[in-house]
């Protein structure tokens, strides 16, 4: 069947649309960069590549350390007055911005698909949790700020690119109605159009935010370490994130820092299939490139085979492709699981590891072709991975025991339940895990042994949204945790002596997590 781009979508039609709503922030296809309440040129230009269909979309200027210092000191003095604003009119500015969103959130969502590659249903739904969610801290922030003060410094945000809207965004609005300036960096690998408009539209509604893009190795010693930030926000990988909390070492400063865990499924005496069918399907969407996907099954010798029974029609029939094609004007964007990985290099990156663990002796029980995705004729797919299962990767194997980040499940046979915790704790800890078992007395026993912050028993866990926490365990997160009443408590000052929720370097405090 042939496939045309649907009329309407293409991205000249959407970075024009951006600059009609924003031109203060887009020069030609170059974003500029905010800060101290206005949009700067300057800086080194660097091309933004859609992994859609691997073309150039727009420029970034990438600044350097000096300029970001001066950034950070205009957002220091703006921080001061925002912090003695009453809390009223944040509230009243927030809702502003949230309603100048809302106006804009099918822009929104489409930059998301051409930036990150999200099929159209998932963009969309990026953009609505990050706006539902903020409306809930608007009802509630009253009740959450009584008796805490904003911190001394503006709260420095660095996040992956994977839920612009939903993860940094959203974390941004709950800052400045906590009373903090906000500093955000823009995404190396993809979101940048996405965040320029949602921050023109923050800045226009009064708000005090500066987003910068640059290298996170030369920005990293200025919006994580210089004396004016009050906390560091870090959403990735725990490369980087360990990176940034040995940047903190030597500092008292509030950070919360989300890093990556091997998140597992564990199959223990279990017969509900039909009920596990529908979790296994869900999981692909975004080709699970996502802190909370389930890429880790380990499954009870005695069950493989009924596991199997389930979970192979489901993989096989997973729908991936270019998010924006349709067979005739006028049709529904399709509704796909996943479209493209970030980039052509992270898509190479993952079929190398999966090589890597078949030579090592890994059965690769299902590994589809990335042409067997839906395309418009002649385009680049590089960034595209079909999904793949992999049984009994090898323990060298770069896939046994680190999160894959794409459509590459791995599947561990056991034998007994100190077996099962074992490879279900492989990462040294993990943000979510589930267990499928029957007996849910058996399952909360297990439970209490699984290294998760969040453990789901016949279902999957999730960030989870408005009074929802969120954390990790182990590795897999350092400092204050957020999500509900956390969020706001861990960017606001309590009496002296607090001890907030979260894994610090002398001690660790969980709140409980039903």
């Amino acid at each position: 069947m042939s496939l045309i781009l649907a009329p309407g979508t293409a991205w000249t039609d959407i970075l024009d649309r951006v600059r009609t709503a924003v031109p203060e922030a887009v020069a030609g296809n170059r974003l500029r960069n905010l800060y101290g309440g206005t949009w700067h040129d300057g800086g080194t230009p660097a091309e933004l590549r859609t992994p859609v269909d691997g073309s150039v979309i727009a420029e970034v200027s990438r600044i350097g350390a000096g300029t970001a210092a001066e950034a950070v000191r205009a957002a220091a003095r703006e921080h001061h007055d925002w912090a003695g604003t009453p809390l009223g009119e944040r509230k009243a500015r927030v809702a502003v911005a949230v309603e100048a969103l809302t106006t804009h959130r099918d822009l929104l969502a489409l930059a998301l698909v051409w930036e990150i590659g999200k099929p159209w249903r998932l963009a969309c739904a990026d953009v609505d949790r990050a706006l539902d969610g903020v409306r809930w801290y608007l009802e509630e922030i009253d009740r959450q700020a009584a008796g805490r003060e904003p911190l001394p410094g503006p709260v420095s945000n660095i996040a992956s690119w994977n839920y612009p809207m939903s993860v940094l965004v959203h974390a941004e609005l709950v800052q400045l109605l906590a009373g903090n300036a906000v500093v955000a960096k823009t995404p190396s690998q993809g979101g940048a159009v996405c965040l320029t408009l949602a921050h023109a539209l923050m800045v226009r509604a009064g708000l005090p935010v500066t987003l910068l893009s640059g290298s996170g190795d030369e920005l990293s010693e200025v919006i994580v370490r210089a004396p004016e930030i009050g906390a560091v926000a870090f959403v990735g990988g725990r490369s980087n994130g360990g990176k940034v909390a040995a940047a903190l070492l030597d500092s008292d400063k509030r950070h919360f820092i989300e890093q990556e865990g091997l998140n597992a499924w564990g199959i223990w005496e279990f017969s509900q299939w039909d009920s596990l069918a529908a979790h296994l399907r869900k999981g692909f969407e975004y080709g699970k490139q996502r802190c909370t996907a389930y890429p880790r099954f380990v499954v009870q010798r005695d069950l493989v085979g009924s596991f199997l029974d389930v979970y192979l029609p489901v993989v096989k029939s997973v729908r991936f492709g270019h998010p924006l094609a349709v067979s005739a004007p006028g049709e529904p964007l399709p509704e796909l699981d996943f479209g493209p990985l970030i980039s052509a290099a992270k898509a190479g990156e993952l079929r190398r590891k999966v090589d890597e663990a078949v030579r090592g002796g890994a059965v690769p029980l299902h590994r589809g072709a990335a042409a067997e995705g839906r395309f418009l004729e002649g385009q680049n797919i590089d960034a595209y991975v079909a999904p793949t299962a992999l049984l009994a990767p090898p323990g060298r194997s770069r896939l046994m025991h680190a999160e894959p980040f794409g459509p590459v499940d791995t599947i561990i046979v056991v034998d007994t339940e100190d077996e099962l915790l074992s490879a279900m704790n492989a990462s040294n800890g993990a943000l979510v895990a589930s267990l499928a078992v029957d007996d849910e007395e058996l399952a909360a026993k297990l439970a209490q042994d699984v290294h998760a912050y969040k453990v789901g028993i016949n279902k999957p866990r999730s960030r989870g949204d408005r009074e929802e926490t969120f954390g990790g365990r182990g590795a897999s997160w350092k400092g204050a945790f957020v999500g509900g009443d956390l969020l706001v408590q861990a960017v606001t000052l309590g009496e002296p002596g607090e001890r907030l929720y979260g894994n610090f370097p002398d001690y660790t405090s969980y709140p409980s997590t039903p």
